[in-house]
């Protein structure tokens, strides 16, 4: 098993990289695939049923979920009202709301980054599970919240344009 600085090494970087594609696509129009947006919310859904099941025993954990899943579902709420909405010919374009898509990343980076300093700090054996507390799952629950409700949001939007 490779050491936690090696691990930090190679992942660490992978995850600035998506963070920064992320907050690159926040900022500009995107043209908008029906596809992308169909797989984004089944994706939000199995981890939503994966962390679910992971955690079924612990009701505080369930309870720091669904509690972030209804914040996210807010935020999901505001940025599909900030979201700006074109038609060209017959191609959709959207440009999305860059602030509460950079806060909600900016969560989720944060929260990994801690996890990350705990587990450099105390070691892999002196840190509960990765995605089991209530903090942790609190804000996976944001981000599935967030993403499924603004992806959903975007094919009603599509499928009331046809």
């Amino acid at each position: 098993m490779l050491p936690a600085p090696a691990i930090a090494a190679i992942v660490l970087p992978i995850i600035v990289w998506r963070v920064y594609q992320r907050v690159k696509r926040l900022l500009v129009r995107q043209k908008s695939a029906l596809w992308r947006h169909r797989l984004s919310v089944l994706v939000m859904l199995v981890l939503l049923v994966f962390l679910g099941m992971h955690v079924l025993d612990d009701s505080l954990a369930l309870g720091g979920m669904a509690a972030g899943m209804v914040a996210g579902a807010g935020l999901g709420v505001l940025a599909l009202r900030r979201t700006r909405f074109e038609q060209v010919d017959d191609d959709f374009y959207y440009i999305p709301d860059a602030i509460v898509g950079i806060v909600v990343a900016l969560l989720f980076v944060g929260r990994l980054l801690y996890r990350g300093y705990e587990i450099y700090t105390l070691g892999p054996m002196g840190v509960a599970h990765f995605a089991s507390g209530p903090l942790t799952l609190g804000i996976f629950g944001v981000l599935i919240g967030y993403y499924a409700l603004y992806n959903g949001g975007l094919l009603r939007w599509r499928a009331s344009n046809k």
